[in-house]
Parts: structure tokens; C-alpha cells; sequence
């Protein structure tokens, strides 16, 4: 019986990985089909302590500000979005609503603004581009804005290439992308959730003309709803093999569908559970040997499972969220702050640090509370 254990398919799969080895689409499969939880954690946990530092977890002070709610895409999992022509509803936000949510979070000693919004009809590049220079010579922020989706729409409009787009709003002071949009990279679900957004090779190829521009970005997953298995691991591939061309992603957050107020949640017929997640953490973690970053999706799965998480392979919190609306719309809303994120990493026995959203270190804060 020990010996059977020992050279299960799940054994080999984890011993191959810990000893360098590149797992393949097949051994994941393996892992995610086995449900051996805390095997597969404690695998994923030993691979990231040697990719970062193994007593440090870290977190970012940012805002999720989403500049516009007015959206023509239609997909079908948002809650948050509104239709063009909608007067009640429907909104863009005006400048100085923005400069007054970026003073709060520099007060609070944010670092960064991660901007996204829907896909409004009525905005052009110009007035990104001014509103990203405003920003600019009125901050000092790190512009963390514009989902592949955002910037591929933002193209259409001005009728330029992505790469185009990308070069002018980069100049006007764009830093970094993040990976919202993603969804699954595999175009038959994109077809049931987001038919009008961009496909799985549209996305991928915005996000490797921003790598070649030299510009950083992250990596998302937006499972539990009408992809199958062999489609989410299809997708951990086509990042990995994105990550192996470009090296451009410095982390990756997957996170659970949330179906309250949506019209998918009509077509789902299975929700993931808390283990349901942990499980594919931690075989996001092994599977993708080339990203260094693994984000615990604290804001879905709630502060008590995202501390979990940082022993099933994410090194990091994420951000303490000063404002967030699409999940929230979505029917879920858990709320932390700095001192809930000490609070939770220490009680995990980490060392807290704040981090920038490139992972250069703001502040580190000792194992202990002072007393």
C-alpha cells in the first residue's frame, strides 16, 4: 500500500515537478482530478517558498477604480456593467472624482491606481491619453489601468493597432496592464460568456505587444461556469507558453465565477468550493513554473480562505481593495484593510510586506505586532 502511494500518478506528477521538471497538460489533469488536497498544496507550497522568500507574504495599498460602468459587450457573468443610453444608471466618472479618489489613496499610502471600466462607446484615445497625463504631472501613481478588452476597443475606435494604442497611451503615462478580460482563453466558452470581447488570441496578442513595448502586466482566470477542466488547464498552458516567449507577466490571479445578478448563473450548474479553489491555486502554482507571483483571491473566496491560501502556493494577498464595484455587484463583498492584512499574514507565521505593483518593497513590518 505505501509503495502504491508512492508511485501514484499524483506522486510522480509532484515529484516531477519538484525536482525542476516541467509538468505537462496531462499530469495536471492528474492533480485536479485526484482531490488530494494537502499532497498537492504542500507540493505547491515547497515550489513557491523557492521561487520567493519563504517568511515573507506580501500585499499592495491600491484602488480599484473603475472609471466607467457603460459597457456594449454584453457579457453575460458581469453585474456591473450598463448599456450605452443608460441615463439612470449608467456613468463615466468625471475628473475631479478621480483626483479625489487618488488623494484618498495616497493618504492611505497607496502606490498605485488599477483602472478599469466597460467598454464605453462614447471615450476615445484622446481622452485617455488626457486623462492619464492629467494624472501624471498631478500624482505620484502608478497607472495600473486598461484590460486587453479596454485597449482593443480603445484601437478599433481610433482605427490603430494595438501595438499603436499601446505606444500613445504608454506615453501619456500608462505603466503597467492588468489581466482582466481574460476569462478562459478558449474561444467556445468566450463565445457562451463574451462573444464581443476579444478572443483568445486577440487578448494574448495585446498583452505580447505590451511585453515587447517593455511593459509589465499580470495574468487572470476566471473559472467555475461552462469551462471544463481540460479548458482551464488549456488556458494555464497558453499562459505559460505566452510567459516562455515574452516573460512580461509577473503574476497570476485566478479567481471563482460569482453568478449573483448575472444572466450566466442560469447555465451554471456547478459551483466551486473553497477546496475547489485551494486545489487549483495550488496547481496554477506548479503548473506555471515561469510566473514568480501567486495571488490569493482573498476578495472572492473571503479573508479566512485567502489565508489558507498562502499555504497552497500564493506568495501574495493581492491588494487591501479601497474600492471595489464589479465583484461587489456580483452579490459579494468582503472589505479588509492594512491592519486586517498584518493581522492575517502574521497569524499565518509570515512577515508582512507592502509591495508596489511591480513587487519592489514599500515598507516591511517585523513578524510581530509591537506590543
Amino acid at each position: 500500500m505505501i509503495g502504491a502511494t508512492l508511485t501514484s500518478p499524483v506522486q510522480l506528477a509532484l515529484d516531477k515537478a519538484l525536482s525542476g521538471e516541467r509538468i505537462s497538460d496531462d499530469d495536471a489533469r492528474t492533480l485536479l482530478e485526484s482531490r488530494e488536497l494537502v499532497r498537492i498544496g504542500r507540493a505547491a507550497h515547497e515550489l513557491r517558498c523557492r521561487r520567493t522568500p519563504a517568511d515573507r507574504v506580501t500585499f499592495i495599498v491600491d484602488r480599484n477604480l473603475n472609471y466607467t460602468n457603460i459597457c456594449y459587450t454584453d457579457c453575460n457573468f458581469c453585474a456591473f456593467y450598463r448599456r450605452p443610453g443608460d441615463t439612470r444608471e449608467g456613468y463615466t466618472l468625471p475628473r475631479p472624482v478621480i483626483y479625489k479618489k487618488i488623494e484618498e489613496t495616497l493618504a492611505l499610502g497607496g502606490t498605485a491606481l488599477l483602472m478599469q471600466g466597460g467598454h464605453n462607446p462614447e471615450l476615445g484615445i484622446d481622452w485617455y491619453e488626457d486623462l492619464f497625463r492629467s494624472i501624471k504631472a498631478r500624482y505620484p501613481i502608478h497607472l495600473h489601468a486598461l484590460s486587453p478588452s479596454e485597449v482593443q476597443h480603445i484601437a478599433r475606435k481610433a482605427k490603430l493597432t494595438p501595438s499603436e494604442t499601446l505606444s500613445r497611451l504608454r506615453d501619456a503615462g500608462l505603466d503597467s496592464l492588468p489581466g482582466g478580460g481574460a476569462e478562459i482563453l478558449v474561444d467556445r466558452v468566450r463565445t457562451i460568456i463574451s462573444p464581443i470581447k476579444t478572443t483568445s488570441d486577440e487578448w494574448l496578442g495585446i498583452m505580447r505587444a505590451a511585453h515587447r513595448l517593455g511593459m509589465s502586466t499580470t495574468a487572470t482566470m476566471m473559472w467555475g461556469h461552462v469551462e471544463t477542466l481540460d479548458e482551464r488547464i488549456e488556458h494555464l498552458r497558453r499562459i505559460r507558453e505566452l510567459q516562455d516567449e515574452m516573460h512580461g507577466f509577473r503574476a497570476f490571479i485566478s479567481w471563482t465565477f460569482q453568478p449573483d445578478n448575472t444572466e450566466l448563473a442560469q447555465q451554471v450548474t456547478w459551483y466551486p468550493t473553497s477546496f475547489d479553489y485551494l486545489l487549483m491555486q495550488a496547481v496554477s502554482r506548479i503548473y506555471l513554473d515561469n510566473v514568480d507571483h501567486i495571488q490569493s483571491s482573498w476578495v472572492t473566496q473571503g479573508i479566512k480562505i485567502g489565508q489558507v491560501a498562502l499555504f497552497y502556493g500564493a506568495d501574495d494577498m493581492g491588494s487591501i481593495m479601497i474600492e471595489e464595484n464589479v465583484v461587489s455587484a456580483a452579490g459579494t463583498t468582503h472589505r479588509a484593510g492594512v491592519e486586517d492584512f498584518l493581522h492575517t499574514i502574521r497569524n499565518a507565521g509570515f512577515r508582512p510586506s507592502q509591495r508596489d505593483t511591480l513587487y519592489r518593497t514599500v515598507r516591511d513590518f517585523p513578524l510581530a505586532a509591537a506590543s
